[in-house]
């Protein structure tokens, strides 16, 4: 049965298969998901799992691929070493009985990695302190299996209590009795054609109490008088930063979350240049909160930074001390943040609320209500954020796997222009987002931040400085409109529910 035709009673019953559904394509139908450009450093080690979605067997072939890779035609997994710097297009055709879906594939050999935000999983929202090396070992199970891998989920990333002690002879730190080998794990996530994150700060202790990446003994041995952790929240007289990223790169490591606050210039850089120098791509991710004031030396020196603090699964948190934010308090904030995003460096309104999620190893399904989950993953895609997820990936429901599946939205988070949207326009409760696609097009984004539904014409195009004739399209219902020949009449009526989102794609039309 397809999948569309099983999801939909979910739907219904969470409120999401009228106005605001988040219908799936049809599996019968065979594509090729995923970015159009992908970049790896110079001699590194490359690992890419190209998104297909559609039926079993497939067959995948890769045109005009430079020497020393290699493609598994019927997983798909792209691997070996890039050798000279270039740009290399390759040409990418799946097949099925006699169905064939082809694209084209910008592979980018050199300084820039990390071209359009990272997707993946990160391991601290729903398993917090409780993460071990079997949980991280599942999620990357349940993302190949639930299909995920298929529309480009591919980070596996591990968050906070995974340090042990420092190797007495390398100094590099090494994992602690729940996670045991790291490069094993490492390989395994490999193997699905998935990628593998880890977590560090260079402060001598983490936000959690244990090792970071520094220290105030030349060795890094522990010093239990650190506790209570407070203590250990600066920074040590010795680091620790090249030992540790020679061993994450012989783990095999393709991210990192570095986490302190504030981020400072000094600290940002060092870590950058270690990783550059590792000998493999690994993405940069820096945390949280990072000034505003310095974004645009985030921008040089990472691949993504934190422009908030912690978000939670609300649409708006009200906290005496403002530890934590809701959705809509983080979501609708972004737009001093607008100019330093790009290809190769994101601005991060932290990790996706869906699903099931705790902090903790109780979890519970997301406080958002399904109109509000639609508004968070269209605000973060047409924001070109980062897409974590802090769910448990086992216990994806039919709903939840529908949203975040939807390839038409994610190709919003994925466009190889990188540009952040912007909002053009507020209509009291209403505010109007617009951002510029690669292909010349636009997406269109209408948020209603009130506590009613309303109905709600907008007017003209050329309100916000667009000309021009363009098809109309309805990513969430895949369905296409009447095009627009004239942006100075009005445009289509609309519902809006109470917190809900109109998402609309305007693609050039000659």
């Amino acid at each position: 049965m397809p999948l569309l035709n099983r999801v939909l009673p979910f739907l219904a019953a969470a409120g999401l298969a009228g106005p605001s559904a988040a219908l799936a394509d049809s599996p019968e139908a065979l594509r090729i998901n995923g970015p159009s450009v992908y970049g790896v450093r110079t001699g590194t080690p490359v690992l890419y799992r190209i998104p297909v979605a559609g039926p079993h067997p497939r067959h995948i072939a890769c045109g005009h691929l430079p020497p020393g890779l290699a493609l598994d035609p019927d997983t798909g997994i792209l691997s070996g070493t890039s050798l000279a710097p270039g740009t290399y297009l390759l040409s990418l055709t799946v097949t099925h009985g006699d169905q064939t879906a082809q694209r084209g594939l910008k592979l980018e050999v050199g300084d820039r990695i990390g071209l359009t935000p990272a997707m993946g999983w990160n391991s601290w929202n729903c398993w917090a302190a409780a993460v071990d090396a079997d949980k991280v070992r599942r999620a990357a199970r349940a993302m190949v299996a639930s299909g995920l891998a298929d529309h480009g989920w591919s980070y596996v990333n591990i968050d906070d209590t995974w340090q042990g002690r420092r190797d007495a002879r390398s100094h590099a730190l090494q994992p602690n009795a729940k996670f045991g080998d790291l490069g094993a794990l490492a390989s395994e996530v490999h193997g699905l054609g998935l990628k593998i994150g880890i977590y560090s700060t260079p402060w001598i202790t983490s936000y959690a109490g244990l090792p970071g990446g520094s220290s105030d003994q030349p060795g890094g041995d522990w010093d239990d008088s650190l506790k209570p952790f407070e203590k250990g929240r600066r920074f040590g007289r010795y680091s620790f930063a090249q030992a540790d990223t020679r061993q994450w790169a012989a783990w095999g490591i393709d991210y990192l979350k570095y986490d302190w606050r504030p981020n400072d210039l000094p600290h940002v850089r060092e870590m950058s240049e270690a990783l550059a120098h590792s000998g493999r791509s690994i993405i940069y991710s820096l945390s949280n909160a990072a000034p505003l004031g310095e974004a645009a030396s985030w921008a040089q020196y990472a691949n993504s930074w934190r422009t908030t603090g912690d978000i939670r699964d609300v649409w708006s948190e009200d906290l005496p001390n403002r530890r934590y934010f809701g959705v809509s308090e983080i979501g609708f904030a972004q737009d001093p943040w607008a100019a330093f995003a790009g290809p190769g460096h994101f601005n991060d309104p932290d990790m996706l609320v869906l699903g099931f999620v705790g902090w903790k190893a109780e979890l519970h399904p997301t406080r958002l209500t399904p109109d509000e989950q639609q508004t968070h993953f269209s605000l973060w895609c047409l924001l070109s954020a980062p897409l974590l997820l802090g769910c448990d990936l086992e216990r994806l429901d039919p709903a939840t796997l529908a949203l975040i599946t939807n390839d038409e939205v994610l190709a919003l988070d994925q466009d190889a222009l990188g540009q952040q949207a912007v909002r053009m326009a507020t209509d009291g409760a209403i505010d109007v987002y617009l951002k510029r696609l690669e292909n010349g097009g636009w997406a269109l984004g209408f948020f209603n931040r009130q506590n009613a539904s309303v109905d709600y014409t907008f007017g003209k195009l050329n309100r916000i400085g667009l000309s021009g004739r363009y098809h109309l399209r309805d990513p969430w219902r895949h369905r296409d409109l009447p095009g627009i020949s004239d942006t100075s009449a009005a445009l289509l009526p609309m519902q809006l529910t109470a917190h809900g989102v109109q998402l609309y794609v305007l693609n050039p039309s000659s």
